[in-house]
């Protein structure tokens, strides 16, 4: 289970069955394994692997003590304006944070906030409360 939303964060992956490229970002060194990733929502189609049987994906095992954080590459500034960035979003859920990933004249990889994760007064506000 993925902190989010496909239907929310990459409406295509559901919408038109997109698939984008999918990496791990740590625990790389991990013995994987075959795995199914599902939203948060309570909707049936909130998850990114539509078609199990040919296009199985494998991350890293699931470990208690590290969490696994995952990168869809090339998705696209329409993503964005698809899912909508501080509104309200499906089942509620907050527009998430948001990372600019770049290299610096050296060719060292460099990473700044562009965006903390909507909180809920901002949410509040929206829908007039």
């Amino acid at each position: 289970m993925i902190d989010g939303s496909f239907m929310t964060s990459l409406p295509d992956t559901w919408a038109i069955n997109k698939r984008f490229i999918l990496l791990a970002i740590n625990r790389w060194d991990q013995p994987y394994e075959r795995c199914l990733l599902g939203g948060l929502t309570c909707d049936s189609d909130d998850y990114y692997n539509s078609e199990q049987h040919s296009n199985a994906i494998y991350m890293p095992k699931k470990s208690a003590d590290e969490d696994l954080y995952i990168g869809f590459f090339n998705t696209g500034a329409y993503q964005e304006s698809l899912g909508g960035y501080g509104g309200i979003q499906h089942c509620l859920l907050p527009a998430p944070k948001h990372l600019l990933i770049d290299l610096d004249e050296e060719g060292h990889l460099q990473h700044r906030l562009f965006a903390e994760q909507q909180g809920p007064e901002s949410m509040l506000n929206i829908l007039g409360y």
